[in-house]
């Protein structure tokens, strides 16, 4: 039986108010432009709702076998995140105790001098990892942060996004194809073609936006998706 329920993790974005349009467009961390995004800081402010989060997060990768010793946030977006996830992961581990299990956290911004353990991270990641990100869209900041790894000799067994705006990078590959070929496996829990049908009827932000969205989609990711 799966323990990860798809159209309930879905919901708990929409509830969370994780999407939002914008009449004029607004500028992306990738650099893009759009009329809407995914933002999850509003519910990582939220104990509760952040502890929820976690929990989604386990039971997708338990549904999908995965069985790392840690997870690791991509810095600044999914840090507090990861650290949750990592703590009740471990907890439930049948040798969880002093000296089993590592709570690791990156530095936003890098010491300029130091250990590079200690110029790059505030616990740093061992044993089997799963990199987590909030959002990728042309997944820049996912792949920095997994060459990061790589290169301090961290086995990273998978990167999971908390949701994938499905665009194509401008090299025409997905963030699925960029982060495999570096033999890292990608997944993610929720993805714009079904968040956002959803976030436009709780909304109604109107059909110019919904024209304008469709175009991104077109332009971006070459889907065809009709809200209306």
């Amino acid at each position: 039986m799966a323990l990860f329920n798809q159209d309930e993790f879905n919901q708990f974005i929409i509830d969370c108010d994780v999407i939002g349009f914008f009449d004029k467009p607004i500028t992306l961390k990738s650099g893009r432009t759009s009329h809407w995004y995914v933002n999850f800081r509003n519910l990582t402010e939220d104990v509760y709702l952040t502890e929820k989060l976690a929990d989604y997060v386990i039971a997708y990768a338990k549904d999908a076998g995965l069985k790392p010793d840690c997870f690791y946030g991509v810095p600044e977006g999914a840090t507090k995140t990861a650290i949750i996830t990592q703590l009740k992961w471990a907890s439930q581990q049948e040798d969880y105790g002093r000296g089993t299990h590592i709570l690791p956290m990156g530095r936003g911004k890098p010491k300029e001098h130091g250990n590079p353990k200690d110029r790059l991270f505030l616990g740093m990641p061992e044993g089997k990892t799963i990199i987590l990100e909030d959002v990728t869209t042309t997944g820049g900041s996912l792949l920095n942060t997994l060459d990061v790894l790589l290169e301090a000799g961290v086995p990273v067994m998978a990167a999971i996004g908390l949701s994938n705006r499905m665009e194509l990078r401008d090299d025409g590959k997905t963030v699925k194809q960029a982060v495999e070929e570096k033999k890292v496996s990608y997944h993610y829990l929720s993805n714009a073609l079904e968040l956002l049908p959803l976030a436009y009827r709780k909304y109604e932000p109107g059909k110019a936006v919904a024209r304008e969205i469709e175009a991104e989609l077109k332009k971006y990711g070459n889907h065809e998706l009709d809200l209306g």
